[in-house]
C-alpha cells in the first residue's frame, strides 16, 4: 500500500513539474501554473509553520484585540464612524453565531471601559504597545510568507503599523456607507422595481461581503510585509482568501448550530474555544493568500526545493564569486545597484538560498547595502584592491566561530601539512587576480539582462 502511495506521488509530481511551460500555449502555462501552486500550498501547510505561526496570531489577538479595537475606536470617534464599529464586528463574528452577538457585546464591554485617566500615561504606552506588538507578530508571519529576513526599523513600524490600524478601518467603514447610501437612493430603488435589472442589483448586493473582504485582504498583502508587493499579486491571494473565507464562515457556521455537544461539555468556556478555533481558521486562512500572492509575485520560486536549501562548498564559492563579480561590473560601468531580488532572477537561484551568503559577505565587509526602499548591493572595498582568494577565504569560513572552527580540531602533521598546501595553491592561484580584473575581463560572457527594480 505504502508502495503504491510513492508512485502515485511520484506520477503527480512528475505530470506537474516535468513539463517545460515554454513549449506550452497560454492558457495551459497558466493552468500548470495554478496547479503548481497549489502544490505548494499543500506541501507548505503538510510542514506546519504556516498553522504554527497561525496558532502564535491567535494568541497574540486574543491579548491584543481589545486594544485594537479601542486605538482604532478613538480615532473613528473624530471620524463620526464609531457607532459602525459593532455591527462590523458582528459581521466578522457571523459565523459563530448567537456565541458570535455574545463575544462582540463583551469586546464592546470592554473597550467602553477603557478610559485615558483612568489609565494614565503609562496606561496608554501599554496599550500602544500591545498593539505595536500585534502587527509585529503578524508582520512576521508575512515575512516568513514572502521569505523577507529583515523586519521594519523601530520607526517605520509606529508609522507603518498606526496607517494599516487607522486607515483600514475608516476605508472599510467608507467603503460600507458608501455602499448603504447608494443603494437607499431613489434611483437605485426605482431601478430595483424593473425584474432584470433588479435581479441583477440583488445579487450584486450579495458580492457585497465577498467584495469588501477582498478589497480589506489585498489591502494587508500590500502593507504589512517589508517586501514591495504588487497590486495584482496581492489581489490574487486576496481574491482566493477572501472567497475562502466567506465559504469557511458559511460551513463554521453550520458546525456552531450543531455544536450543543461541545457547550454540554465545555460549560462556559464553549465560547471562548470556539471563538479561538475560527480565529485560528481565519489567520490560516490569510496566510494561505499571502502564500498564493508570493508565489503568483516570484514564478522563480515555485520549486520543489528546500524552503532554506543546503548549498555545497563549491556552490557556495561559485556563487560569491559571480555574485560579487556582477555587484562590481554595474559599480564600474554605472549601472544601477542588483537587490537581493534581482540578483536571484539573474543567476537563476531562489532569494531565500542566496540571502545568508549575502548576508555573510556583508558581515566580512565585502558588501555593503545602500539605504532606503528596495536596497541594492555595491562592493564594500575597493574592487581593484580585493584579491578573489579573499572572497574564497571569507566563504571558506562560513557558519565558523569562537568554539567550532579547524583550529580547535586535533592537529595531526600531514593534515596540517596538506592544509597548509591548499592554502598556498589558493593564495598562489587566485591571490594575484582581483576582482576588478574579473568583473571587466575581455571577453567575460554577457549574462542574461533582467529589469532592476
Amino acid at each position: 500500500m505504502t508502495t503504491d502511495i510513492t508512485k502515485l506521488h511520484k506520477t503527480i509530481t512528475a505530470a506537474i513539474w516535468d513539463i517545460r511551460l515554454e513549449a506550452q500555449p497560454t492558457w495551459k502555462r497558466r493552468l500548470i501554473g495554478a496547479v503548481r501552486i497549489l502544490h505548494l500550498l499543500i506541501r507548505d501547510l503538510a510542514e506546519g509553520q504556516l498553522t504554527l505561526r497561525a496558532m502564535g496570531l491567535v494568541y497574540t489577538t486574543l491579548l491584543s484585540l481589545v486594544p485594537l479595537i479601542a486605538v482604532s475606536f478613538s480615532m473613528l470617534k473624530g471620524f463620526g464612524f464609531h457607532n459602525q464599529v459593532e455591527p462590523m464586528l458582528l459581521n466578522m463574528m457571523a459565523p459563530l453565531g448567537e456565541k458570535g452577538v455574545e463575544i462582540t457585546e463583551r469586546i464592546i464591554g470592554f473597550v467602553d471601559n477603557i478610559k485615558a485617566g483612568v489609565l494614565g500615561s503609562v496606561g496608554l504606552l501599554l496599550l500602544v504597545y500591545t498593539v505595536i506588538s500585534l502587527m509585529q507578530k503578524i508582520e512576521s508571519a508575512f515575512n516568513y510568507t514572502w521569505h523577507v529576513s529583515e523586519a521594519r526599523s523601530i520607526g517605520q513600524r509606529f508609522s507603518d503599523y498606526l496607517s494599516v490600524i487607522l486607515i483600514g478601518p475608516l476605508l472599510m467603514l467608507t467603503a460600507l456607507g458608501l455602499t448603504a447610501t447608494l443603494s437607499s437612493t431613489a434611483l437605485v430603488q426605482q431601478m430595483m422595481s424593473i425584474a432584470v435589472i433588479g435581479d441583477i442589483i440583488q445579487f450584486s448586493t450579495r458580492l457585497i461581503p465577498y467584495t469588501l473582504v477582498i478589497i480589506a485582504f489585498t489591502f494587508i498583502y500590500m502593507f504589512v510585509p517589508n517586501t514591495k508587493v504588487r497590486i495584482g499579486s496581492a489581489f490574487i491571494g486576496a481574491l482566493v482568501a477572501g472567497a475562502l473565507w466567506e465559504s469557511v464562515g458559511f460551513a463554521f457556521a453550520s458546525f456552531v448550530a450543531g455544536s450543543t455537544k461541545y457547550t454540554a461539555i465545555y460549560s462556559a468556556f464553549a465560547t471562548l474555544i470556539i471563538f479561538m478555533i475560527w480565529l485560528h481558521i481565519s489567520w490560516l486562512i490569510l496566510l494561505i493568500g499571502a502564500s498564493i500572492a508570493f508565489y503568483h509575485q516570484h514564478p522563480e520560486q515555485r520549486s520543489l526545493e528546500l524552503r532554506q536549501p543546503n548549498l555545497s562548498g563549491r556552490m557556495q564559492e561559485k556563487l560569491a564569486l559571480l555574485t560579487m563579480t556582477l555587484v562590481a561590473r554595474n559599480y564600474y560601468e554605472h549601472k544601477p545597484e542588483w537587490t537581493k531580488q534581482t540578483l536571484a532572477q539573474q543567476i537563476n537561484i531562489s532569494a531565500s538560498a542566496l540571502s545568508p551568503l549575502l548576508d555573510h559577505l556583508e558581515e566580512c565587509s565585502l558588501l555593503a547595502r545602500t539605504q532606503g526602499d528596495g536596497s541594492g548591493y555595491l562592493p564594500a572595498q575597493p574592487p581593484d584592491s580585493l584579491s578573489l582568494a579573499d572572497i574564497i577565504k571569507a566563504i571558506r569560513r562560513i557558519d565558523e566561530s569562537s568554539y567550532l572552527n579547524p583550529d580547535r580540531l586535533p592537529r595531526d602533521a600531514g593534515v596540517e601539512q596538506a592544509f597548509e598546501q591548499l592554502e598556498c595553491c589558493l593564495n598562489e592561484e587566485l591571490g594575484g587576480q582581483t576582482l576588478k580584473q574579473l568583473a571587466l575581463r575581455d571577453g567575460a560572457p554577457e549574462l542574461s539582462v533582467v529589469k532592476k527594480t
